[in-house]
């Protein structure tokens, strides 16, 4: 869906009032552990609902709950599998657990190719298991700019555990680090695939090495050239346990349950708070140049800025000098953002 029809199917005979309403009636069944209104929330962040902010800003304090695990490693590692065996080992320990599958987007539509219930069906059923696909949509690290916002909400519905399992698509999965307490690479012992890890960079973000498959040949020396790197990383601190599993028939799943466990235990241990004042610093940068992003593209869709965007769409002025202007001008900026409620001249600033 183009960011335009998007926009107006948001928009559409809707007026604020009523937008207002309904999102206080979701957020009211949110509050209240209803699933559906969890869904709908969802759905409203990945599309990139006006309402986006307002919702993340409501829910945060009740963030920071949930242990966030990230899976990922080369596509055919069988991640999916390792995942499946985790969500029942988990729930085993009657943990809260929620899955958020981020998959390859249709080329169409633009929408998760993976339907969220075709390879988990063990748990969809389970009220204490909620999985979501998630479209990557060629997302830098193959996680779209709703990923972090849907964790949050995830976190605040009360789920102890959280899986990120990405698309697995090498260097760009880096981006997961961010998003996950600890990271679990996969791999799978076929010619090459540990040096190709290592290539792609997964190595550094590793907190637990996997090596999937471990029946084939190849599993040991891959689990060695694995504990090398491991040892060869600079400096002190955690030191990633390389762990062989046959996920397909439940062999060592429990030692990546302990390992995880063990990781988190660290962290605890070892927090650093210039790290956390660093990570949260960073949060707000990528919030504030998503949000003016966002804010701008609906405002220009209303029809702010409509002398400049005159020009644009003439050829006289190109984007880089309209940006500028924009920016340089701050009423120009402030007309811009406020086009929807004109709070900034309300208020004179």
């Amino acid at each position: 869906m183009s960011l335009e029809s998007r926009h107006n199917s948001t928009h559409a005979d809707v007026s604020p009032v009523t937008r207002d309403a309904r999102l206080e009636s979701v957020l009211k069944r949110f509050d209240a552990g209803e699933m559906r209104a969890l869904a709908q929330l969802i759905t409203m962040v990945e599309n990139r609902a006006p309402e986006t902010s307002a919702i993340i800003e409501r829910i945060y304090s009740k963030t920071g709950h949930a242990q966030v695990v990230g899976i990922t490693g080369p596509p055919g590692a069988g991640k999916s599998t390792i995942v499946n065996r985790l969500i029942a080992k988990y729930r085993a320990l009657n943990k809260k657990i929620a899955i958020l599958a981020i998959d390859p987007s249709s080329p169409f539509s633009g929408g998760a190719v993976l339907g969220d219930r075709v390879r988990m069906t063990d748990h969809y059923k389970d009220s204490g298991v909620y999985i979501r696909s998630l479209a990557s949509r060629g997302s830098h690290g193959g996680l779209s700019r709703a990923a972090r916002e849907i964790v949050k909400l995830l976190d605040a519905y009360g789920s102890d555990v959280i899986i990120i399992e990405t698309v697995g698509v090498g260097q760009t999965e880096l981006s997961i680090m961010d998003l996950a307490d600890t990271t679990v690479v996969v791999t799978v012992p076929e010619a090459g695939d540990g040096v190709q890890v290592m290539k792609a960079g997964l190595n550094e973000i590793a907190d637990v090495f996997v090596v999937n498959k471990a029946d084939r040949e190849g599993a040991d020396r891959i689990k060695a050239e694995l504990e090398l790197s491991v040892h060869l990383r600079a400096g002190e601190g955690w030191r990633p346990p390389v762990l062989l599993t046959q996920a397909a028939i439940d062999q060592g799943i429990d030692s990546i349950v302990a390992a995880i466990a063990k990781h988190r235990e660290y962290v605890r241990a070892n927090s650093d708070p210039a790290r956390e004042a660093e990570r949260r610093t960073r949060e707000f940068v990528e919030v504030l140049a998503a949000e003016l992003e966002e804010r701008a593209a609906r405002a220009v869709l209303d029809g702010g800025a409509p002398e400049v965007l005159g020009e644009i769409r003439a050829g006289s002025l190109n984007p880089y000098s309209a940006a500028r202007r924009i920016i340089e001008d701050r009423n120009s900026l402030l007309q811009l953002l406020d086009v929807h409620d004109g709070s900034a001249k309300a208020d004179g600033k």
